[in-house]
């Protein structure tokens, strides 16, 4: 097996909204392509924007009309699947001969989902994966995806798979992705905190599997409408993390604060045979006769898709 380059993007949204953050992720086209990257990680609600510190508006049993305007605003920031941005997307990834996982807040009628998007050189938009649990406040303004969108995709890199932010603290879902024989667990965040490098690890020295967290690296509290009184000024408002581990927890490339970077390292897929030597969950280490996972993958959400009890009845 020939070593591969994987990369995560460490950037942000900007200010000015979803075209002008579209416009700095084309930007880095030269600086992939100089990379060699076969893989590049972007961060969690890069397209749409990470609303950090925002709360719309909302307490327990009244909501204000300030708050309505405010969704309404990140709404439109959002992005439709497929749409315009997809397409552009598609086309860089054709461009620069790469596979993508872009994190995206879309748009779905007037539901938000936050989404990680997956795009192949040769395929355009491949997949696409919903976070299941928005945590805290995020509930506020996402939905819940389902177990239709959690793929595993091939690409020349190697077989990859998204877990978005604390949906990596989700064992059952960690258990199912294992199972699906992923090689590269791609993990957009906004998660900043020293805490999230040992998730990563974990990740990686738990799956016997490349782990690639990307962060966003967001340095203006004014970003995304963040009301300064609610944040203080003299801190930046996402400071980055992003990195890359090995299948035995080792950390290859980063972590990387407090700037906009291409974090970048060259893998052997050979380490993630030699990984599972001795702990593979998801094949020896897996005791089936006591265990058993059941993930129901139905699609609940799509246009015309019915919730299993309304489809039961006669």
């Amino acid at each position: 097996m020939d070593k591969r380059a994987i990369s995560a993007l460490q950037t942000g949204s900007e200010p000015d909204g979803t075209g002008r953050t579209l416009e700095k992720i084309l930007g880095f086209e030269k600086q992939i392509k100089e990379a060699s990257a076969q893989l590049v990680v972007m961060p969690e609600a890069l397209l749409g924007g990470y609303p950090k510190a925002m709360d719309f508006g909302a307490r327990v049993g009244f909501r204000t009309p300030e708050g309505r305007d405010a969704f309404a605003r990140y709404w439109e920031q959002a992005i439709d699947v497929p749409g315009p941005q997809t397409e552009a997307l598609a086309a860089f990834a054709r461009r620069t001969g790469v596979s993508l996982v872009v994190g995206v807040v879309e748009r779905a009628n007037t539901t938000l989902f936050c989404t990680a998007l997956f795009f192949t050189a040769d395929g355009g938009l491949v997949a696409k994966h919903r976070k299941l649990m928005p945590t805290g406040s995020e509930r506020l303004i996402w939905g819940q995806g389902d177990g239709s969108t959690m793929p595993v995709v091939e690409t020349p890199a190697g077989r990859i798979g998204a877990a978005i932010c604390w949906e990596n603290y989700m064992p059952l879902l960690r258990a199912a992705m294992y199972a699906k024989g992923i090689d590269i667990w791609c993990a957009p965040t906004v998660d900043e905190r020293e805490i999230w490098q040992t998730t990563m690890r974990h990740v990686a020295y738990e799956g016997r599997c490349f782990v690639v967290g990307a962060c966003q690296y967001v340095p203006s509290p004014d970003a995304l409408g963040v009301v300064r009184d609610s944040w203080p000024h003299d801190k930046v408002l996402i400071r980055g993390g992003s990195v890359i581990v090995s299948p035995l927890g080792d950390v290859i490339a980063g972590p990387v604060y407090d700037k906009e970077a291409l974090v970048t390292a060259e893998i052997d897929p050979r380490d993630i045979v030699r990984g599972r030597y001795d702990l593979d969950v998801s094949g020896h280490y897996a005791r089936p006769d006591i265990f058993r996972l059941d993930v129901d993958e139905t699609d609940r959400i799509s246009p015309g898709s019915q919730p299993a009890a309304a489809t039961d009845k006669k």
